[in-house]
């Protein structure tokens, strides 16, 4: 019969999505430079083009699931979407391993004393008196216990790595319950890590900028704790989605790409907490508060 399907593929109908997609983006990434540079409207022009961006992405993913639900995902279409998630993932990877190349690249070769300037406001045993910036972190810079919260932050990541990989074999087994106990098990240690890594950001002994270790403490912790927020939204929704029936055990490739965000969060955390938390402080001062 002319015209009737006789592939496994999905051909996708026309879209307006990935053109919004382009020109929020666009506007987002215009506005905040501008907002940075103090320009009238730039804070204006980034807000609404996150807005926009955040309404698009969630339009487009509702049509996804609208296609998912009518039987356009077939086994060959879901392998091709596990491969895009993979890809994903190893763009974010690469993505931190920019952040750990600076950190290394300056605690391995760090700027020599003359190239450093203003940072006598840093904390230091002496008042007004400038740390020393030839070692990293600069010498008399106080440094975050890695044996407190950030030891208590990794062990609720690494159980809430646990508790979505029961949700998954929940799933898998069809055991509905469990699926949403183990969600919401999850999301509630994603947002006990990101309250915990607030309160440790208000209480740290050292501003963000100025000298290298700062800079590169709050950008890779930050970075990392942004993904977190990231993916607690992300089982969120795989959460309201569990409670609606959507996900099948032979079906359930929303959840699944959830997952892997969520283990790469984890991963990325164990190499955060060993470099930049352990060894990165190593033999600088504790900060007693």
């Amino acid at each position: 019969m002319a015209g009737a399907k006789s592939h496994d593929y999905h051909i996708l109908p026309p879209s307006p999505w990935p053109l919004i997609g382009a020109f929020s983006a666009l506007s987002m990434a215009a506005g905040g430079v501008l907002w940075m540079h103090k320009i009238p409207h730039g804070g204006a022009l980034f807000i609404l083009g996150l807005l926009f961006s955040i309404a698009n992405a969630a339009m487009w993913w509702n049509d996804v699931i609208k296609e998912a639900h009518a039987g356009d995902h077939t086994p060959v279409v879901q392998l091709h979407l596990r491969y895009g998630m993979i890809l994903f993932i190893a763009s974010e990877v690469m993505f931190f391993v920019g952040w750990f190349w600076a950190f290394f690249d300056f605690s391995l070769f760090p700027a020599p004393i003359e190239w450093v300037h203003n940072v006598a406001h840093i904390i230091t045993p002496v008042a007004g008196q400038a740390p020393e910036a030839a070692t990293f972190p600069a010498k008399g810079l106080e440094v975050l216990d890695p044996f407190k919260f950030p030891l208590l932050n990794t062990l609720i990541l690494l159980c809430s790595g646990t508790t979505v990989t029961w949700a998954h074999h929940a799933l898998i087994h069809g055991d509905r319950q469990g699926l949403k106990n183990g969600l919401l098990c999850t999301i509630l240690l994603g947002l006990t890590f990101t309250s915990i890594q607030a309160y440790e950001y208000m209480h740290a002994p050292f501003p963000f900028g100025h000298i290298n270790y700062t800079s590169a403490f709050f950008m890779a912790t930050g970075f990392h704790g942004f993904h977190v927020i990231i993916g607690t939204i992300f089982l969120s929704v795989c959460l309201v989605r569990a409670y609606r029936g959507d996900f099948t055990p032979r079906q359930h490739f929303g959840f699944e790409a959830a997952a892997w965000y969520w283990h790469f969060v984890d991963v990325v955390w164990l190499f955060l907490f060993a470099a930049i938390y352990i060894w990165g402080g190593w033999s600088a001062p504790i900060h007693a508060g």
